[in-house]
């Protein structure tokens, strides 16, 4: 079982593309970030609404690694937690890699179970010209690689802030890659 730690919580009731960094942020079985817009049962993404209401909410909460971050500092561009509308900042886990319904135990009682990568749209290029194209990447076999993180529904609810632990729960093998969401 690996672990990392939570760098930032972050948060918005309105839907903008950035969140607000918090002291902490808490996490609602079934719904999401207390306070955020995404927080619900049925999705709450704009586009998504627009194409289906009632479809479930599997966006209950964006987790980015900050690696991520230093990656892109290295390509010009200086990002911080919250930039990128993630709810949850991480340090020390590769996100990306983990499978689909992976848990991750946030702090002392949260417990959010992954449900695929986060999909980057081009509205990242408003918020910084060409970092959708840093974002947005091919591996050895030319497949196409999202690096803006990961989304999950909350399982347990609870209380997050920065210097938390996060440790991770693999499902049992065999194990399905994450695949937007």
């Amino acid at each position: 079982m690996d672990s990392g730690t939570v760098i930032a919580v972050s948060r918005d009731a309105e839907h903008r593309f950035s969140k607000a960094n918090e002291d902490s942020i808490r996490l609602l079985a079934g719904l999401g970030v207390e306070g955020d817009a995404h927080l619900g049962v049925t999705v709450q993404h704009l586009f998504r609404i627009a194409q289906d209401p009632t479809q479930p909410n599997l966006r209950q909460v964006h987790l980015i690694h900050a690696e991520l971050f230093d990656e892109l500092r290295l390509a010009g561009y200086d990002i911080a937690p919250g930039d990128l509308g993630e709810n949850v900042t991480t340090r020390g886990i590769d996100l990306l890699a983990l499978p689909f319904g992976a848990r991750l135990r946030l702090g002392a009682d949260a417990v959010v179970e992954i449900t695929g990568l986060r999909n980057p749209c081009l509205q990242i290029d408003g918020f910084r010209s060409g970092l959708l194209k840093q974002v947005i990447g091919r591996d050895e076999a030319g497949r196409i690689v999202r690096k803006t993180g990961i989304m999950g529904i909350v399982l347990e609810g609870g209380e997050i802030r920065p210097g938390d632990t996060v440790a991770v729960e693999l499902p049992a093998a065999p194990h399905r890659p994450l695949e937007k969401v």
